[in-house]
């Protein structure tokens, strides 16, 4: 276990956490037979020298910045230098529509990009949309010798490898992969998949009560943990919570104190179209707001309205994501309580886990999860730990599903 002092950025009209540190756990990696290589780039891999290590660490880094506006497209980062390992020019993905990162460093890069090399998150694209295919940017800016991590798995825009090596230009794969397709896992999931990246996030004392026995839960975790969750939902397309939650909370569900944060898409799962009263704060204008209903009820309100198909007496979890995905939504915040929690992990819809831990007891009240299918330890939903930080006196645990590729197939 590699135990490292890490950083969490705090907006500056919110309070930072006293004291941040993080413990990261290296475990060994078993392939996922969901991915699309280059075999032949993928064998090359080991070949990059340490310039090359450190230049697509900083590629990642810059992929990263585009978290929560780029959706439907992938987040990506290049980074161009010369032999010597010399950043010539770098970019990110900033915006759907604008110019993919390839472009923005070459940009930077000028004259100099001949004869330079690319490193980039995502295999160049070989396709024609609202901009030109970066493969043969690279091409013609003279690159000779791109490292790429993750293969592109999109049918129409994969072929920018071959593209490259065609024209004579030294190509690599694989290089840090599992590092850039963490950091695109929404966009990863929704080409695979067909569907959202889901996380649920949840907040709960260390017994696990995620409110008191009264229903109380104002403040279980510190200001700074709660200033970290802004964050999460300036990462993603869409935040979810249910009935309960919106009858007890009244949550506002926008991003705050994120300066040119994209508000993400508000969804309340209100099955039966009672929970979301006049003048409740999610109806405001502050970001757009979706109602999910059940598909025989009618309703007459201020938002937005779908109509899901009901399952188990709520609403048909796999129907509500194929809706959000059809809205262009990539990744999902989960913020439900127990009930609508535990219907997404009976329906294999939870992709990543984020905890924030409270040293507290309450020793009554509910817990962060019901149901969820399980009935005995067997049907446990084992969970791979990724990282564990400090954010004052809180934890937060982050952690993806051991059977996750399984059970989607």
């Amino acid at each position: 276990m590699r135990v490292s002092r890490g950083e969490v950025s705090f907006p500056a009209s919110l309070p930072a956490p006293q004291s941040v540190h993080s413990v990261v756990i290296d475990r060994p990696r078993s392939p996922c037979p969901l991915r699309q290589e280059d075999p032949v780039a993928t064998a090359h891999a080991a070949a990059a020298n340490e310039h090359e290590l450190a230049a697509m660490r900083r590629a990642i880094m810059l992929a990263a910045l585009g978290l929560g506006s780029t959706s439907p497209n992938p987040v990506v980062g290049c980074v161009i230098v010369n032999a010597s390992g010399e950043t010539l020019g770098e970019g990110y993905h900033q915006r759907a529509g604008g110019p993919h990162a390839e472009v923005h460093a070459l940009r930077a890069a000028g004259e100099q990009a001949r004869g330079a090399t690319a490193l980039v998150t995502l295999e160049p694209c070989n396709h024609t949309g609202r901009t030109g295919p970066c493969a043969q940017a690279l091409i013609d800016a003279g690159i000779a010798r791109v490292v790429y991590a993750v293969g592109d798995p999109n049918p129409s825009a994969t072929g920018g490898a071959q593209r490259l090596r065609t024209a004579g230009v030294d190509v690599r794969a694989g290089l840090l992969e599992d590092e850039a397709a963490a950091v695109n896992a929404a966009w990863l999931t929704s080409v695979r998949l067909g569907r959202p990246h889901v996380t649920w996030k949840y907040a709960a004392t260390l017994d696990g009560r995620i409110a008191a026995a009264d229903g109380s839960s104002r403040w279980i975790t510190s200001a700074g943990a709660r200033a970290d969750v802004h964050r999460l939902r300036a990462e993603c397309d869409a935040v979810v919570v249910g009935s309960g939650t919106q009858r007890a909370d009244d949550p506002h569900l926008a991003v705050r104190g994120i300066e040119g944060a994209v508000q993400p898409l508000r969804v309340v799962v209100d099955t039966n179209g009672t929970a979301v009263a006049p003048g409740a704060r999610v109806l405001d204008d502050a970001a757009p707001t979706l109602i999910a209903v059940a598909d025989n009820v009618t309703t007459q309100g201020e938002a937005e309205t779908v109509r899901i198909p009901r399952a188990d007496g709520g609403l048909d979890i796999r129907a509500l994501l194929d809706e959000l995905h059809a809205r262009g939504v990539r990744s999902v915040l989960l913020e439900g309580g127990p009930t609508l929690s535990g219907a997404f992990v009976a329906a294999g819809a939870v992709d990543r886990v984020v905890a924030y831990l409270a040293p507290v007891l309450l020793g009554a009240g509910p817990a962060a999860l019901t149901g969820g299918g399980i009935t005995t330890v067997t049907d446990a939903l084992r969970l791979d730990v990724s990282e564990t930080v400090r954010i004052g006196p809180d934890l937060r645990v982050t952690a993806t599903p051991v059977a996750l590729v399984a059970k989607e197939h």
